[in-house]
This record gives C-alpha cells, sequence and structure tokens, in this order.
C-alpha cells in the first residue's frame, strides 16, 4: 500500500469514529486484529474488538471526537501513527484528552491498533 492510499486509510478510520459508524470502524479491521486499549486491555479478534467499542458508541462516555493532530505513515512496513485531541460533550460539561494510535495494516486491514492516553485521570469507567 503506498504512503498516500495508507494516510487516507487511517483518515477515514478515524472518521468512522466521528460518525458514531461502529460497522463502518469494524470493516477496517482484520477478523483476527489486536487492540490494546490505553488501559492495558488487550482485544483480540473482531468480536472482542467490537464489544470493547459498543460503550463508547453507545455513548456511555458522552459524544467523542478524535481531531486529528498529527499523521505519521512508513508505508513500507504497514504503519502509521495518528496523535489525537478527543473531545468529549459529557453531561457534567466538555472536556478533552490527548493520546495517539500505532495502527499496523497489512493486505488494507487494520491487524493492530495500539492506543496510548495522555490525561489527568485515565477515562476507566462512566462520566456521568
Amino acid at each position: 500500500m503506498d504512503r498516500e492510499k495508507l494516510a487516507k486509510l487511517v483518515i477515514d478510520f478515524t472518521d468512522a469514529f466521528n460518525r458514531d459508524d461502529l460497522d463502518g470502524v469494524m470493516s477496517f479491521m482484520s477478523d483476527d486484529a489486536v487492540y490494546d486499549e490505553f488501559n492495558g486491555t488487550v482485544n483480540r479478534g473482531a468480536a472482542a474488538i467490537r464489544a470493547a467499542f459498543v460503550p463508547q458508541f453507545r455513548g456511555d462516555y458522552g459524544k467523542l471526537r478524535f481531531n486529528t493532530e498529527d499523521l505519521f505513515v512508513d508505508a513500507a512496513a504497514g504503519k502509521a501513527l495518528i496523535r489525537w485531541r478527543c473531545t468529549l460533550e459529557t453531561k457534567r460539561g466538555p472536556a478533552a484528552w490527548r493520546g495517539l494510535d500505532i495502527l499496523h495494516v497489512e493486505n488494507g486491514r487494520i491487524t493492530e491498533k495500539l492506543t496510548y492516553a495522555k490525561a489527568k485521570v485515565p477515562l476507566l469507567g462512566e462520566t456521568s
């Protein structure tokens, strides 16, 4: 996959989160993908990854949006790093935190999503 296609895949994947489109997000993941959450939980396989995303798409944490701040792509290695600012609209009011995803891509599908967070307090539970 060339650099432009890999960059587009990462942006389109992130945009699916911002559209609250769980099926769209999952369409980018390989069946045997790994999602390593920022809290250390590792989800293996599409079913486990979908289950891990459900609370977010259900709105348990409020309305989340990922605003891209940086994107680095290594097409030869099939890897990308996207740094984002996640904004939340919660019952308590607006909030935000920064993080990044390292994505490994093979044959046009994400095989690993490694998420890291920079926040005062990790978002581990409900905010309401």
